[in-house]
């Protein structure tokens, strides 16, 4: 697929729905990356949240994937830093293998619309991803 975001074949064009995924780790990144993307998504990635932040700048994006440990910039200074830009706002998923309510609760101070515990299974980030970007009934 082409990175243009679009499909068309006679039709009128369908905007695919652009996710950043913002982690350290390639094999999370690679991961979620063959889940979204066999879903039908555009996926970009970016390697911490300094990258996120200006990718996120030159074009926003209509769904972040967010890790919370990260070198550099961590996902919940990405978040808060997004935040306050003057840009769209879309939906932030932080994903992390902390599993404290504390954790998920500065998670959602930070500026994050939900909160998964990795491992994330396929049909789970799914759901999770599909219900903020409005495809389903709540």
């Amino acid at each position: 697929m082409n990175q243009n975001s679009t499909i068309g074949m006679g039709a009128p064009e369908v905007r695919l729905k652009r996710i950043l995924i913002v982690d350290d780790a390639a094999t999370v990144r690679m991961y979620h990356r063959q889940i979204l993307e066999k879903a039908g998504y555009a996926v970009e990635v970016a390697i911490n949240g300094i990258e996120a932040l200006e990718k996120a700048l030159q074009e926003p994006f209509d769904l972040y994937m967010v890790d919370v440990n990260m070198p550099k910039l961590d996902g919940m200074g990405f978040l808060r830093r997004l935040r306050m830009e003057d840009i769209l706002q879309s939906p932030a998923i932080m994903v992390s293998t902390e599993a404290e309510f504390n954790d998920a609760s500065s998670a959602f101070a930070s500026g994050a619309n939900d909160y998964l515990v990795k491992p994330v299974k396929p049909q789970q980030l799914l759901a999770h991803v599909r219900l903020l970007l409005g495809e389903v009934d709540a």
